[in-house]
């Protein structure tokens, strides 16, 4: 299995790069050709999608930034892990939970989202 917190981190990574080509380097890095993310809020499957819903993402919360909440914990060829969205050094505004599927290359084939924390 791939270094599932450096995965993870990288993952992060392509949530809060602001440059359009160097996210799309990192989405293409880091998800499948075919991998789909959902939450509650989004259901979108292959890397356009996911570029797309980064872009917007980071439209929606400018200046904010992801972060892991936490220890990774992995096994077979799945992951969970907290993530924080927040000014850097502050209480994070926005606290997740993924849970990740990846593929026989260890990109990642999936994405489950949760949100425990969001603004009212």
């Amino acid at each position: 299995m791939a270094d599932i917190t450096a995965l993870a981190t990288r993952y992060l990574d392509a949530w809060n790069e602001n440059d359009p080509a160097a996210r799309r380097a990192l989405v293409d890095e880091v998800f499948a050709a075919d991998a789909r993310y959902t939450d509650p809020l989004a259901d979108v499957r292959g890397r356009d999608a996911i570029d797309a819903l980064l872009g917007e993402a980071q439209q929606q919360f400018p200046g904010l930034r992801f972060s892991l909440g936490g220890p990774v914990d992995d096994h077979h060829h799945l992951a969970r892990f907290h993530w924080h969205l927040g000014p850097d050094g502050t209480d994070p505004i926005v606290v997740g939970f993924d849970v990740v599927a990846l593929d026989e290359e260890g990109r990642i084939a999936q994405v489950a989202g949760f949100l425990d924390k969001v603004p009212a």
